[in-house]
């Protein structure tokens, strides 16, 4: 038996797990050859409803509206999805392989045998909400880093590379490199898919199941059915199914600065008067200001939305990191709209600098970040140069 292919008996119940290349031709077949030839009770797939719309429906991107994206908070999980789709679809046009077309051959296969199906992974909303809950700034900025990174790359993927990626030894050097450099992120995207994948599986009716995985969460799901056969886990995954909840410490951490600030400006009214603080203002203003709009026009953000984010960061300062970006990237959708020509290229746009920033709703994300982060960076200033002020 392949190494991408582990069957495992466990309580009386056979577990046929296929790893895959998300973008492999040979994994299309494999997948399809071990289920025509086992024939099991059901088919368990690494899809979750909405993925499964996409892949159906590639055409999705023309539906979106992005001024609701951004009033709903949804800016930078939009552009970390976007971007990774982009890296995928890239990997795969080198080869003539769409991004899941082994689980839509499974799914295919499995409707042609008439053998019941489930769709086993997280929603990826989710994934992307916890992976981004549960990084601090610094996690954050790394994480978007190795996205945008991965998906502007021009290093040329043959398939022998892609179908390397299956072998175990490539598999966890790559995890233990993911691990090292981006701990959090490591867990909520393999470690517990691989809990939640095996949890599923193992409530899907019938003594027999194929599932088509990634490779990268072949032994983990493995493990982790093992462990749930043992009693040793549980087979409940309802506590990595929702996003986590935000604590005490997290909750204060966003009225920090704005806290910091206003207790400067006061300070500086009371050891210096109405003019002192007034000066404090003026500073603090221009600094968190002038830093959104430095971000917006890095962006080549239109006019109107350079004037957006000067106005307002300070207002915005509530979630510097958040706010302003929602009031400069709606500033920038309604002075450059998005055209039905935007929604159909997106994703192919997405892939290369030049097209992130052609394309209307790809470029209103830019904004959108770059205004944000330039806002942030001009409070984090703004603070020790107001202490400064004060201590002069």
């Amino acid at each position: 038996m392949k190494q991408t292919v582990r069957e495992i008996e466990l309580n009386g119940r056979k577990f046929i797990l296929v790893g895959t290349a998300h973008v492999s031709r040979e994994s299309m077949e494999e997948a399809a050859a071990v289920i025509r030839g086992e024939h099991p009770d059901r088919v368990c797939v690494e899809l979750d409803e909405g993925r499964l719309q996409a892949l159906q429906n590639e055409k999705g991107w023309q539906e979106l509206d992005i001024s609701k994206v951004l009033r709903d908070g949804k800016g930078f999980l939009l552009l970390a999805n976007l971007v990774l789709s982009s890296f995928q679809k890239k990997m795969g046009s080198e080869i003539g392989v769409k991004p899941g077309d082994e689980m839509k051959e499974s799914l295919k296969v499995a409707g042609e045998l008439s053998i019941p199906t489930s769709l086993v992974d997280r929603p990826i909303q989710i994934t992307l909400q916890r992976a981004w809950a549960k990084n601090g700034f610094i996690g954050k900025s790394k994480l978007l880093a190795t996205l945008v990174s991965s998906a502007f790359s021009d290093e040329n993927i043959s398939e022998e590379d892609i179908e390397g990626l299956k072998e175990q030894g490539a598999m966890d050097a790559m995890m233990s490199e993911l691990a090292a450099y981006l701990p959090t992120v490591k867990e909520v995207l393999i470690d517990e898919r691989d809990r939640y994948l095996a949890s599923h599986i193992w409530e899907a009716p019938g003594t027999c199941s194929v599932s088509i995985l990634g490779a990268g969460h072949l032994p983990g799901t493995e493990q982790a059915l093992r462990d749930i056969a043992s009693g040793k886990i549980s087979s409940d995954a309802s506590d990595i199914s929702s996003l986590p909840p935000k604590t005490l410490a997290s909750k204060l951490g966003g009225l920090a600065i704005p806290a910091l600030i206003i207790a400067l400006l006061g300070a500086g009214f009371f050891t210096g008067g109405t003019a002192a603080s007034l000066d404090m203002l003026v500073r603090w203003l221009l600094w968190n200001g002038s830093l959104a709009a430095v971000g917006t026009i890095l962006a080549f953000g239109h006019p109107a939305a350079v004037i957006t984010a000067f106005v307002a960061a300070p207002v915005a300062t509530i979630n510097p990191f958040v706010g302003v970006g929602l009031f400069s990237g709606l500033a920038q959708a309604w002075a450059r709209k998005p055209r039905v020509v935007d929604m159909e290229t997106l994703a192919t746009d997405a892939g290369s600098v030049k097209g992130f920033y052609r394309n209307r709703i790809s470029h209103v994300l830019l904004v959108f970040f770059l205004s944000s982060l330039g806002g942030a960076i001009g409070n984090f200033i703004a603070v020790p140069a107001l202490i400064g002020t004060l201590v002069k």
